[in-house]
């Protein structure tokens, strides 16, 4: 959705005119996202102070801090706060014009009923097609691409993890060297695989994330694992085919392991035979078709849903348009939106599959005691963000304008192009998790208050909402689309930006800083099944 800013941040030359409490030349600015809107965000990145005037007459009452909304009219108590041209909650107090719309003074409006939304009703025609674009990449046999070269050593029990790591720092000093075409060696470690009620129903979404994550693309499928041996979850049943094609397991109790030494050999051993297999891989030129990219949002903030989401949603059309795929997640960050989005279905049965994702995660959440209101995070709030339902309506722009084509269950890998629906928790680390165990190839991760979050499995770039946050955090932000909220660039202009990063990084021709600092997070499963 493109922002609409007032004319003095289109007629910058005004800058001469100081306020005072602000830098000299910071001229007051202020967006707002649609002509229903009775509500604008303050873009100056110290807040405006009481007194404040600006071109249309508006004059803030109070101080607002950036981010943050100031009431355009008079909002009575019980009267809608309106943003995006939605309703973003409900005043709990009068807000006079000029007033800052904090927190306190506004309830949350009640989610979207599931059962009267429109389904497919308003699908998007076929975006033009968009030719003509290739990146470096890894050809798999089964067809997929990978961006990374990768051994990846599964585990099936978390008591075996402490080993693997041993494993790891000995393969990549003794082993790694001599196998230059491999990236890096990563181990898929969890706390999963005994002590859990492996029968249960919920215990599918672990069982398959596992089983998923070992056959992503930038593995290039020499699937290995180590076991215990007394586990619960079998070893073989993280082989793609259960083990029948052959042994992909290291067991430690097999007696044949006469101590830790012999357990360390025995792994060391499968990984060199695989490491000899990946080594052959090489790079080769692929469409872009073959893309299957990954967007989250973290440390989410007022500017999200303005700048870099809708950067993402628009580059997010240039990948669906050159028929490659693109994910996005985040159930309770999609929840409050949801009537935005099943209307855009392919079909009634793709709409059917949001609300089927939705209704799953209320009952979760109603088994817990505790409901969406419970997402936004402190410096969420610190950032602007009242409650969920504007959270979530800056997150969908994410999804951009296009048809969504299928919706994935958690830890279900991605089998259609397009426009996808991967349901995940909105935890950054349990959807990382989840995205790659669907089948993402590389990550686009937008942040308004900044989290050092890297994935070792996949690139990740990540995209500032805030001009302030890019330049103070300059060695961990791969792109500045803060530039939007102050007319210097557009959406547009960055989401090429964005698309042609992809495709550099894709290629390994650039690295985004977590992969230049190392900077990356634990896999986090999520485990809905009860532990015994």
């Amino acid at each position: 959705m493109q922002a609409e800013i007032d004319s003095a941040t289109q007629d910058r030359r005004t800058k001469d005119r100081p306020t005072q409490d602000r830098p000299a030349g910071d001229v007051p600015r202020t967006i707002r996202l649609s002509e229903h809107d009775n509500v604008a965000i303050v873009v100056n990145a110290f807040g405006l102070p009481a007194g404040t005037a600006f071109p249309d007459g508006l004059e803030l009452v109070e101080f607002v801090p950036q981010g943050h909304k100031v009431a355009l009219s008079d909002i009575p108590e019980g009267g809608a706060v309106r943003r995006y041209g939605e309703v973003v909650g409900i005043a709990t107090q009068a807000i006079p014009r000029g007033g800052w719309v904090e927190e306190s003074r506004v309830a949350t409006p009640v989610a979207p009923a599931l059962d009267a939304l429109e389904l497919a009703t308003r699908v998007p025609a076929p975006l033009p097609p968009l030719e003509g674009y290739t990146f470096e990449g890894y050809r798999n046999p089964d067809g997929s691409v990978g961006t990374k070269n990768i051994l990846a050593i599964s585990i099936s029990v978390q008591c075996v993890a402490g080993t693997l790591d041993v494993a790891i720092r000995r393969i990549k000093q003794e082993l790694l060297p001599r196998f230059p075409n491999v990236d890096d060696v990563v181990g898929l470690t969890h706390a999963y695989g005994c002590g859990v009620a492996i029968n249960a129903p919920e215990a599918v979404v672990p069982i398959r994330t596992l089983q998923s994550l070992a056959q992503n693309p930038n593995f290039g499928g020499e699937v290995m694992v180590v076991g215990l041996g007394c586990e619960k979850l079998v070893s073989e049943r993280l082989l793609p085919d259960g083990g029948a094609a052959g042994d992909g397991v290291v067991r430690l109790q097999d007696e044949r392991h006469q101590g830790f030494s012999a357990m360390l050999d025995s792994i060391l051993a499968m990984a060199e035979a695989r490491l000899e297999v990946l080594n052959r891989r090489t790079r080769e030129t692929c469409p872009a078709s073959d893309l299957v990219i990954g967007l989250q949002c973290g440390g989410s903030d007022a500017f999200s849903g303005v700048t870099a989401n809708p950067v993402l949603g628009y580059c997010a059309d240039l990948i669906v348009a050159c028929g490659g795929t693109v994910l996005f997640s985040e159930v309770t960050e999609v929840r409050d939106a949801i009537h935005l989005l099943t209307p855009r279905a392919r079909t009634p049965e793709v709409a059917q599959a949001l609300i089927r994702e939705m209704a799953w995660y209320d009952a979760y959440l109603a088994k817990g005691e505790a409901d969406r209101r419970a997402n936004p995070s402190p410096g969420n709030k610190k950032g602007g963000l009242n409650n969920i339902v504007e959270k979530a309506l800056g997150s969908v722009a994410k999804s951009g304008t296009g048809a969504i084509a299928g919706v994935l269950a958690p830890g279900e890998r991605v089998r259609e192009k397009g426009l996808i629906f991967a349901a995940t928790p909105a935890s950054d680390f349990v959807c990382g998790t989840l995205q790659l165990a669907s089948g993402i190839t590389l990550q686009v991760f937008s942040t308004g208050r900044g989290t050092p979050y890297g994935l070792a499995q996949a690139p990740v770039i990540k995209v500032a909402t805030r001009t302030e946050l890019a330049e103070r955090w300059s060695d961990l932000i791969d792109l500045d689309a803060g530039r939007i909220a102050t007319g210097e660039a557009t959406i547009e202009q960055v989401g090429w930006e964005l698309f042609h990063l992809i495709l550099d990084v894709a290629s390994g021709r650039k690295r985004p800083w977590s992969d230049r600092w190392g900077l990356f997070n634990d896999l986090t499963l999520f485990n809905p099944a009860p532990i015994t």
